[in-house]
């Protein structure tokens, strides 16, 4: 390769990717410090953008695909297009959000409110993104599609929330497969997969795992408990098993991503499926 670049074939799909991925970046964040572009303007454009993309999700979020913008609140899902311009705005919410941090570090700008503000942003487009769902259900008056948003809203705060707790108490917490990146991958799959049904079920019960490993491990580390940081040299023959614990960069942790990733293109599940309701009797 020229240059003396990586040897892609030993580093490994997950590495690979991510190295490319991290040089695009960093050129994109340099021409941005050229162009006097603050850090800080790029994490409130990308919270416009998300808000734009959880009101489209709002007016069509469920229909089928179509080249219309023509929403259908009344006689179930139809068609429109309104699914893919909300992936088009997490798009651009999703790049404002990878290169704020990327401008401030080679920008030299980083700022303590900027931290906050980025992180503060995060929660509120989380909730757009999951408002706006819920309610596009609630509308069509599916209950079961309605409240699995609310969960899975509540799965993405308490993962953030249990790791700022428990960094006041010991000295790091980012167990766990689902942080912010494989959250907002997995909406945007979804969204572009028009198969919000799939991403809803996967988000409101396999991040509230991320939650579980974070209480577990703080609660190991805080009272004095021997833990292993890296489960590949675990003394437990099952950690070895457990793929979902192994960092990014390793083909355990690309072998998950490639089965939530097939979950959310192939999981059919119907936009009318509602369980709760059927139980209820509603």
């Amino acid at each position: 390769m020229l240059g003396g670049g990586p040897n892609i074939a030993a580093m490994g799909i997950g590495r690979a990717v991510g190295a490319a991925f991290s040089g695009w970046r960093d050129a994109i964040a340099r021409m941005l410090v050229k162009l006097g572009v603050s850090p800080n303007r790029l994490t409130v454009a990308g919270f416009y953008w998300t808000l734009a993309a959880g009101a489209c999700l709002a007016a069509g979020g469920g229909d089928r695909f179509a080249w219309n913008l023509r929403p259908s609140l009344s006689g179930g899902p139809g068609g429109s297009a309104y699914c893919l311009l909300a992936g088009i705005m997490l798009v651009l919410c999703s790049a404002g959000d990878m290169l704020d941090g990327a401008v401030a570090r080679l920008g030299k700008t980083a700022t303590t409110f900027g931290a906050f503000l980025d992180s503060t942003l995060d929660r509120f487009s989380d909730f757009a993104v999951f408002a706006g769902i819920a309610f596009y259900f609630a509308v069509h008056r599916n209950v079961t599609y309605t409240l699995l948003p609310m969960v899975a809203l509540f799965a993405s705060l308490m993962i953030s929330y249990t790791r700022a707790r428990a960094e006041d108490l010991i000295k790091f917490c980012t167990v766990g497969y689902w942080q912010r990146g494989e959250r907002m991958a997995a909406v945007l799959i979804g969204v572009f997969a028009h198969n919000l049904p799939a991403m809803l079920w996967q988000q409101a019960l396999l991040p509230l795992l991320t939650v579980y490993a974070r209480i577990v491990y703080t609660q190991r580390v805080a009272s004095g408990k021997p833990v292993a940081d890296d489960p590949g040299h675990s003394h437990s023959g099952w950690d070895k098993f457990r793929l979902w614990r192994f960092p990014r960069m390793s083909w355990q942790y690309d072998l998950v991503t490639a089965i939530n990733i097939a979950w959310l293109i192939f999981a059919r599940i119907p936009a009318g499926f509602d369980p709760i309701s059927r139980a209820l009797g509603l």
